[in-house]
């Protein structure tokens, strides 16, 4: 009977360490996506704010300059940009930023969804809300063309009516440990016109009129939010999938151990039995 526990006790530690060196390689291949990702981050930012600030001036030195993109109206429809991953094994990343979504909405049927990543495109399309896109196999690495094409699809709900506000929902990233879900205004661009005090006058004059130059610049402000969000979800994905990684390693080494010191008192009640029965089979003979 010991021993037969003992070959129990021997084929866990080896199904469990067989499972760890399988989550410290995903780990390892985490830490390396995730070092990609950031230093994409990095070159992101400056494009975004060198956009972001040129509206700005715009709207800081022509006075009385309106566009539909800016102005508030009666909300009635949202949109909803959902990034997540086509992939598990991240700990809370996708929970987190689909409960956060559903949280805000009072009424699915006044909800349109554009969703990045395989989660949470099952999860939505499950549940029986409108999804207007829905985007996979870019979650880890996108391209400022698949932010393109999510941003048209959003500006053209927006600008047809479907829609009266146009919100992004992704993953921020804080640090390697640290990751926020968040959800962005993107239409109207309140942020923007909110901001604007903060730019000083200039005599810029802009052509053919302040009004065209926003309606070339604001898509774009769009889409490099888009796709700045989903650079940061990547970062995002990769530090958690990292961290949750690393903690199923810790959990195996913690099995193991805890198996070994089973199986070393299995073997050691198996030997005191043994010499337990030639003591007694000795004791016998006499």
């Amino acid at each position: 009977m010991a021993q037969e526990s003992m070959q129990d006790i021997k084929r866990r530690i080896k199904s469990v360490g067989n499972t760890k060196q399988i989550t410290k390689a995903m780990e390892l291949v985490s830490s390396a996506k995730l070092k990609k990702s950031r230093r994409r981050l990095e070159k992101t930012e400056p494009y975004f704010l060198t956009v972001l600030r040129s509206i700005q001036d715009i709207l800081a030195s022509s006075r009385g300059v309106s566009h539909p993109m800016l102005e508030n109206r009666e909300v009635k429809n949202k949109c909803y940009i959902i990034v997540t991953s086509d992939r598990g094994l991240c700990g809370g990343y996708n929970v987190n930023i689909i409960k956060k979504v559903e949280e805000q909405i009072d009424n699915k049927d006044q909800a349109k969804m554009i969703t990045i990543g395989l989660k949470g495109k099952s999860h939505f399309k499950r549940r029986d809300y409108d999804v207007k896109g829905s985007f996979t196999g870019i979650s880890e690495e996108p391209t400022f063309m698949d932010a393109t094409q999510i941003a048209n699809i959003a500006l053209k709900l927006y600008k047809d009516g479907e829609v009266d506000e146009v919100n992004i929902a992704y993953t921020q990233f804080k640090s390697t440990i640290s990751h926020e879900p968040t959800i962005m205004k993107l239409l109207p661009a309140e942020e923007i016109k909110e901001n604007k005090s903060d730019v000083k006058n200039s005599l810029t004059e802009y052509e053919p009129s302040p009004e065209e130059v926003l309606d070339y610049l604001i898509p774009k402000y769009v889409k490099s939010v888009i796709y700045g969000a989903m650079i940061e979800s990547s970062a995002s994905e990769q530090g958690a999938r990292r961290v949750a990684m690393e903690s199923a390693t810790e959990n195996a080494e913690e099995i193991i151990d805890d198996l070994t010191l089973d199986y070393n008192r299995a073997r050691q009640a198996a030997i005191t039995q043994e010499i337990a029965e030639i003591v007694g089979g000795a004791e016998a003979l006499k």
